[in-house]
């Protein structure tokens, strides 16, 4: 089996450094002596998702617009870990701003690259098992969230069906059915 190096660092140019968006110019060897001078690299912070489960066992979605796509879809409850937070407590705040929700037995589950070939950070899926509405949302100016409990059995016919679009909450809630077997 071949071994697989790592690529050299010849120059890195940022091109742009946004809040949610910062983008750079890698110039880089591979391990051949090729060069790639034009190489781009997205940073993006962590983020967090939760598959959250009520008390009852229902599972708390959302659904909101996501304008790249323009489309209103289903999601888990999700959003940035803020610089030095704690993926869990990153959640558990994500989770009762967006949704109201809190409590529970909290477990990491898995964590996953968006693209590792592209962008720099991860995705942290925690599952919450028996959270309950204790709050109302405290959404930020920019976010439109609806909140819903939807029984599990439902939510893997919505998976089956195609109707959930985020790739990292996709692949969470495949492997959670998955092991439910």
């Amino acid at each position: 089996m071949k071994d697989i190096e790592k690529w050299t660092l010849l120059s890195s140019e940022y091109l742009i450094r946004r809040p949610w968006m910062v983008a750079r110019r890698d110039h880089v060897r591979l391990p051949s002596g090729a060069e790639h001078p034009e190489f781009y690299v997205l940073e993006y912070p962590d983020w967090v998702n939760i598959i959250a489960l009520t008390k009852e066992g229902k599972m708390v979605l959302e659904r909101q617009y996501r304008h790249a796509r323009q489309l209103v879809g289903w999601e888990l409850p999700a959003g940035v870990i803020e610089d030095g937070e704690d993926p869990l407590k990153a959640a558990q705040r994500e989770m009762w701003e967006e949704t109201g929700y809190t409590g529970g037995e909290w477990s990491h589950f898995m964590t996953l690259c968006p693209n590792a070939s592209a962008c720099t950070n991860v995705s942290h899926t925690f599952i919450a098992r028996g959270v309950e509405r204790n709050d109302t949302q405290h959404l930020e100016k920019t976010e439109d969230i609806a909140v819903y409990e939807i029984e599990e059995s439902e939510v893997l016919r919505m998976l089956q069906e195609g109707e959930f679009h985020q790739a990292l909450m996709a692949a969470p809630l495949w492997r959670y059915f998955y092991e439910k077997k």
